[in-house]
């Protein structure tokens, strides 16, 4: 069994996949990556199922060697990687050697940078999948020395790369009504719509936290409702009016009230946006929202139509000289 050794490694590297979904009436919320369509993306460089465990890399990557040849892809926040001192693209996939060091860095834009490998991330799965839930206690952030079991890869092509949108720099995320939304005033949610926010330092897999441009956002009345049920994408207004909004490893439940959610497809930008940038909200109806998470998720689905062999520069194959670059014989006197 092929296994990934950890050389060095950043505060916020841990294990994830999809998560563990049908687990909130127990206390227990879905997890897994933050960013899930750099997971997908992973997956497609690959040409393997999206549900196997990647390494999710929050601001910082690590060094890591492998027992065997292993497969790579690099995807999400970008960071500066190489191996054996070689750069190396990043939304690609890679050939590590066996012994070979991959290095990633620090986050060049962003917050969460995914390593996925051939055959994925093979730690036992605890309640069905492998993610790490902090906040549960359930894994742990990963430590140097560790080793990581790598599952049967079934083989494939590397060199490949995916061109992606900018989703590291804040934006425009979309959000439908919540339960709660029809008891802010009307001036207050079209005032919400018009405000720029910046996501604040205050973030983790749990949540971000946003402060406006001018005065927070509130209730007269109070700001507590009866504790309900919540999931990822809620924006939550606590007390002190800075929007608050929903993360993979939330609480289930929460009594602060919520001014909307943002649609599935824009988890990846709230997850993506960070420290400073600014992010605004468009309200969308329902039946829209249903309407953009289907052709969200058929276009996760041809992810790997979109790969393509990428060019490399001559200056950086370090066994340049093993290829045949120029075959058959001439002599000299052909005709030009």
């Amino acid at each position: 069994m092929t296994v990934l050794a950890i050389i060095s490694i950043g505060p916020g590297v841990t294990v994830q996949d999809l998560g563990r979904p049908g687990h909130i009436g127990s206390g227990l919320s879905r997890g897994g990556a933050a960013d899930t369509l750099a997971v997908a993306e992973g997956a497609a460089l690959l040409r393997q199922p999206v549900d196997l465990a990647v390494l999710e890399m929050s601001g910082f990557g690590g060094t890591f060697t492998a027992s065997g040849p292993l497969r790579i892809a690099l995807t999400g926040a970008p960071m500066r990687a190489a191996i054996d001192g070689v750069p190396v693209a990043w939304n690609a996939s890679h050939l590590l050697p066996a012994g070979a060091v991959l290095s990633i860095g620090a986050v060049e834009a962003g917050v969460y940078g995914y390593l996925s490998v051939g055959g994925g991330i093979d730690t036992p799965p605890i309640l069905g999948a492998r993610a790490a839930h902090l906040a549960a206690g359930i894994g742990a952030p990963l430590q140097a020395r560790q080793t990581l079991p790598i599952g049967p890869d079934h083989g494939g092509s590397t060199g490949m790369g995916l061109s992606v949108a900018n989703r590291f720099s804040g934006g425009t995320a979309r959000i439908i009504a919540s339960l709660q939304t029809g008891i802010f005033p009307a001036r207050e949610v079209l005032r919400f719509t018009e405000t720029t926010f910046h996501r604040d330092a205050r973030a983790n897999r749990q949540g971000v936290r946003l402060m406006p441009e001018g005065q927070g956002f509130g209730l007269a009345r109070g700001q507590t409702i009866l504790s309900e049920v919540i999931t990822a994408g809620d924006i939550q207004i606590p007390g002190d009016g800075a929007p608050y909004v929903l993360l993979p490893e939330a609480q289930t439940t929460g009594g602060y009230p919520r001014i909307g959610t943002v649609i599935p497809p824009d988890l990846p930008l709230l997850a993506q946006t960070p420290a400073g940038a600014a992010l605004r909200f468009v309200f969308v109806t329902l039946d829209q929202a249903l309407d953009m998470h289907r052709q969200d998720l058929l276009a996760r689905k041809a992810l790997a139509s979109k790969c393509q062999p990428r060019l490399r520069d001559p200056a950086q194959i370090a066994d340049l000289l093993s290829y045949q670059l120029i075959s058959g014989m001439i002599t000299g006197s052909e005709d030009t």
